[in-house]
């Protein structure tokens, strides 16, 4: 048998990773970087915010006439996967990478992992005509680019993996892209310690017995979560429509709701609901939050979103789940930094369709103690959270598209 074909193979696609990983990973430490002076900067100089207008004429005007062909974003990684056609711009990276700061620096609600992913995919897409590869081969490079973002940027390299694969739907996932998933975000996660950019640190210290009334509340706090993050899908989608609907000029998108978020803003008081809100995230793990809290974020976040700013959902969406958790923990008897994890990933896990890979991101970020209590809050979340997630593009299949499949054609045969 002739073994030296399979091991050239093998080490071109390990070249691969490396290469994807270092690249998408020092990007990625580079942008955490650059957002946490943009973030320190406008809260030590909250009169930037009035700028916000300003900034997001200029974010509509760089995609009006230079990034037309990438301004779908994540959803354009999830069609280029479904259906290859264009490799992916380049532009794709830096453009995402300027918008992304500009709504953060004047005062925007966003996150962070559309941007990563989105960095890493666009890098990844220009490996297909270096090594001459195929289409199959493509959505591979695909796949290896949104594991590497998404890894470095959390700084959790198994549910980034993890995430890649199950975001695009395990059925077209060939072992090969299984296998490299997990390898190319392992070299991200490191290039990213090798900077030494720290990622935010969470902690459970209490983990109760599962016994049947705490599944209960598992189960109903789930509930609750995947509800959550139905709200929070059909909020940005609605913004966005309603934003396309009436202003057609798309810099003009950005710049009138720029305007109303920075009138907002300063008629609330309070800066607690734009940025990334990591501060009020950590804090919802030991004080618990207001009960508006996490309808007050989604509602920023979806503005902010739809009327055409850069970032991501991510963040926003632990934002939303941890103070939500936090809140409940006034009247559910389970301790608060649980529920607060468990809503951080849970609503997560909702709004994009991604149960396991949430369970895991779960257990490396507080811990595999609270794995039993994550992984079932995510999987409630998953099934109760509706068919529509945050990104239009993604095709839902499993157990979830059977079931509302089932539940569809039950309504129709009663009609």
């Amino acid at each position: 048998m002739n073994i030296k074909k399979p091991l050239i193979l093998s080490l071109k696609w390990i070249l691969i990773c490396v290469l994807i990983g270092v690249f998408s990973g020092s990007a990625s430490a580079f942008f955490l970087v650059s957002l946490e002076w943009c973030t320190q900067f406008r809260e030590h100089h909250n009169w930037i915010i009035w700028l916000l207008p300003i900034g997001g004429l200029c974010i509509g005007l760089l995609y009006h006439y230079y990034g037309k062909d990438v301004v779908k974003g994540n959803n354009l990684l999830l069609e280029e996967y479904e259906k290859p056609r264009n490799t992916i711009p380049l532009k794709m990276a830096p453009l995402v990478f300027v918008g992304t700061l500009i709504t953060h620096l004047f005062g925007g609600s966003a996150g962070r992992e559309g941007t990563a992913v989105q960095i890493g995919g666009a890098i990844a897409d220009q490996f297909k005509g270096l090594f001459q590869l195929d289409a199959s081969d493509r959505r591979t490079l695909i796949i290896l680019g949104i594991s590497a973002g998404f890894a470095s940027v959390f700084g959790t390299p198994l549910a980034g993996a993890m995430f890649a694969l199950e975001v695009l739907y395990f059925s077209k996932i060939n072992f090969k892209s299984a296998i490299l998933s997990f390898l190319i975000a392992y070299v991200a996660y490191f290039t990213v310690e090798f900077w030494q950019v720290k990622h935010t640190q969470y902690n459970i210290p209490i983990v109760p017995t599962l016994t049947l009334i705490n599944l209960v509340w598992i189960i109903i706090v789930g509930i609750l979560f995947g509800l959550t993050s139905m709200l929070f899908s059909r909020t940005t989608h609605f913004w966005g429509r309603l934003f396309s609907k009436t202003i057609r000029y798309a810099p003009l998108r950005p710049f009138v709701g720029g305007l109303i978020l920075a009138i907002t803003i300063f008629a609330i008081g309070t800066t607690k609901y734009i940025g990334l809100g990591l501060p009020i995230i950590v804090d919802s793990f030991t004080n618990p939050n207001a009960s508006y809290d996490f309808l007050l974020k989604i509602l920023f976040t979806g503005f902010t979103l739809g009327a055409g700013f850069k970032g991501g959902e991510v963040t926003p969406l632990f934002f939303v789940g941890a103070t939500l958790g936090s809140a409940l923990s006034l009247v559910v008897p389970l301790p608060i930094a649980l529920l607060a994890g468990m809503g951080f990933v849970a609503v997560f896990s909702g709004a994009t369709h991604t149960p396991i890979s949430c369970t895991i991101m779960g257990m490396e970020l507080f811990g595999i103690e609270s794995g039993v209590f994550i992984g079932m809050a995510c999987l409630v979340a998953y099934f109760s959270s509706g068919s529509i997630g945050i990104y239009n593009s993604q095709i839902v299949k499993g157990a979830k598209y059977r079931l509302y499949q089932r539940i569809k054609r039950q309504n129709l045969e009663e009609l």
